[in-house]
Formats: structure tokens, C-alpha cells, sequence
């Protein structure tokens, strides 16, 4: 399932772009989330709510902040959601490799193009599945990088998932999750899995994460043996020790 954002500063033609969609995601589960009538709401929102978006299609030419500009404020801010480029010219064509568009549509796109689009975005993501984490909750879905985790914590029944920007709330069992991520998340504590590459410090009984804070976390004795030494290694070689 993707999640599509629209940003174009003409309601008419993000009206066409939606409807085009909309016939195409009939057939599938896609659906369109949000949308942008400038360049600087949509860098707000989006870099505000990581994960939410999957696809972006950006109109190049937009009032002061155009298509090119919001694109490369997306990107500064770490956001790895695909962009697609929709505008009446082709001029800019080749700066979209510059912020790593995925491709660039002539408005107004006809449907099989964007049902070609839609194809390679859920391809890319695919073949990316290890390097995200998937979670569902309240809110909706999310699909997170996991080099931006900092670390997961239990509380009973829930699982926090905790990053620079925001603390992600849903059901699940640390166990579980262990199995699910890579060898770089490190079991630290009964509650607590840190990702060993956002590790900053390794103390006798805490480690901290590299966040503003410098928040520490609790090593636990019975995970203290495996935990260090993996954690020693990472620190060192920038290589965690394998299960």
C-alpha cells in the first residue's frame, strides 16, 4: 500500500492529478493522504511526520518556493520518500537527479504512465524492506528507516519506537521485533532494543544515544555480557557482533 502526497499550487490542476490516481487506486489499496498548495508547507509537514508519506508528485513551478527548492529541503532534512516531478516543461529535467526524483511527468500525466510510476515506487520499496521498519497504530501506517531508530522500548502491551523527531506508539512484543530487525539493534534490557549505530557511549550499566539529549538507557545484568560485547564491537569496528 503506498501513501501519495500532491503538492502543486494550482487547485485544478492537483484536482486532475488526484482524480487520475484515484481511478488507478480503485483497483489497489493506495491512497492519497495529503495535500500541498506551496513548497513550504509541504517541507513543514513532512519533515514533521516521518514515514507517512511514501510518494510525493511535486509540481516544479510554484509562486516563491518552487518544485526544485522543496525537493532539496525534503532531502536535507533526511526524508527518503520517492519524488516525482508533474510541470508543464521540460527545462528542469535533468536537476531532478540532483535530489534523486524518481521520475519526471509532463502534466497533464496520462494514466498508464502513472500506473507505471506507481509500479516502480512499490518495486523500490520492496526491494528496500530491510532497511525499513513497518508499523501500524491509531494513526495509520508508518514506514521508518531504521537507520533513523534510536532504540524501541516495552510498557506492557505497547512498543515505543523512539527517533530525533517523534516517539511512535503501537501493540507488539519486543521479542518479536528482535527477530524482525537487523544484527545492529542490540538487546540492552528485558525492555529496551538500541540500534548500535546511534549509540554514543558505553557505560558499566548505561549506554547513551545520540540525540540532543544524550539520553541514557538502562544495560540490564542479564543482558550486560552480550550486550557489551557486541556493543564494544560496534563502537570500534562500526560492525556489531553476530548472533
Amino acid at each position: 500500500m503506498l501513501r501519495i502526497a500532491i503538492c502543486d499550487d494550482e487547485e485544478n490542476a492537483r484536482d486532475i492529478l488526484r482524480i487520475q490516481l484515484e481511478k488507478i487506486m480503485d483497483e489497489t489499496e493506495d491512497e492519497i493522504v495529503y495535500e500541498f498548495s506551496n513548497g513550504r508547507t509541504c517541507v513543514n509537514w513532512i519533515t514533521a511526520h516521518p514515514g507517512e508519506v511514501d510518494l510525493l508528485f511535486l509540481d516544479v513551478e510554484m509562486g516563491t518556493e518552487n518544485g526544485m527548492d522543496t525537493a532539496r529541503k525534503i532531502r536535507r532534512s533526511g526524508c527518503s520518500l520517492q519524488i516525482v516531478f508533474v510541470t508543464g516543461y521540460t527545462d528542469y529535467v535533468f536537476d531532478g537527479y540532483q535530489v534523486d526524483a524518481l521520475d519526471y511527468l509532463i502534466k497533464p500525466p496520462s494514466p498508464e504512465k502513472l500506473k507505471e510510476v506507481l509500479l516502480r515506487v512499490k518495486k523500490a520499496l520492496l526491494s528496500q524492506t530491510d532497511r525499513f521498519f513497518v508499523l501500524k497504530n491509531t494513526e495509520g501506517i508508518y514506514r521508518l528507516p531504521c537507520s533513523d531508530i534510536l532504540y524501541f522500548y516495552s510498557d506492557r502491551r505497547y512498543i515505543h519506537l523512539v527517533t530525533n523527531v517523534k516517539t511512535y506508539t503501537f501493540y507488539g512484543r519486543l521479542n518479536d521485533i528482535e527477530k524482525q530487525m537487523q544484527k545492529n539493534f542490540i538487546r540492552i534490557h528485558q525492555r529496551y532494543l538500541v540500534n548500535s549505530d546511534r549509540v554514543t557511549f558505553l557505560g558499566s550499566d548505561f549506554v547513551t544515544v545520540d540525540n540532543p539529549a544524550c539520553e541514557k538507557l538502562p544495560v540490564s545484568r542479564a543482558c550486560k555480557k552480550d550486550a557489551v560485547e557486541k556493543l564494544a564491537k560496534a563502537l570500534l569496528t562500526g560492525v556489531p557482533e553476530k548472533n
